[in-house]
């Protein structure tokens, strides 16, 4: 269950709710699906903002993908064995993106020295797009242009399709720790990279 959920389930039975009651919410009907039924045409499904821990003994083998940045620079994530990376995938016109953007700044300034490292994936946007945007945030760190879906289709098993923006969180073994549907809580997210960073 994620982090979020058991929130929810501690304050329903302070409050003196019945257990069954609280854990309606875990069983609800998935809300990206919904949203994917909706057909509003927004052109993209805002993640509630849950989040998924994935204990240690249970994360698999290290991700394997490849992609390019806006840069030209051909990244591969074996290279990022030893670090905590953050993998955050956006577009420009996205509303969430540009809520979370300045946080995602925020933390990437105080964890890099402590060895973390942050990527963006851009989904949709052409280079001069996705660089306005970079500069009206002020992102220090790189995207992937990832127009193609490569580096998407590599992470389809955790992050859906049109699920914008997600936040996955990697390990030092190069393998997904956390996960964040949707905006990016900034003291959630400051937690799962301490968390990451910590093992």
């Amino acid at each position: 269950m994620a982090r979020r959920s058991l929130l929810k389930f501690g304050a329903a039975l302070a409050v003196g709710l019945p257990a069954s009651v609280a854990l309606a919410s875990c069983a609800a009907e998935d809300p990206l699906a919904q949203q994917a039924a909706a057909g509003d045409n927004k052109n993209y499904i805002a993640g509630d903002g849950s989040v998924t821990e994935y204990a240690a003994g249970e994360r698999g083998e290290p991700v394997d993908l490849t992609g390019k940045l806006f840069d030209g620079t051909q990244v591969s994530s074996a290279e990022w064995a030893g670090s905590v990376t953050v993998l955050n995938f956006w577009y420009a016109a996205c509303a969430p993106c540009r809520k979370e953007a300045p946080d995602l700044v925020a933390l990437h300034d105080e964890f890099e020295p402590q060895g973390a490292q942050f990527f963006g994936v851009n989904i949709r946007d052409e280079r001069a797009t996705a660089e306005a945007f970079e500069r009206s945030f002020d992102i220090p760190y790189p995207s992937f242009d990832d127009q193609d879906g490569g580096v998407l289709l590599a992470m389809t098993s955790y992050v859906p399709p049109q699920a914008v923006p997600t936040t996955l969180v990697f390990d030092k073994e190069g393998r997904i720790s956390a996960r964040i549907l949707g905006l990016a809580e900034r003291s959630t997210l400051k937690a799962l990279i301490q968390d990451a960073l910590a093992e």
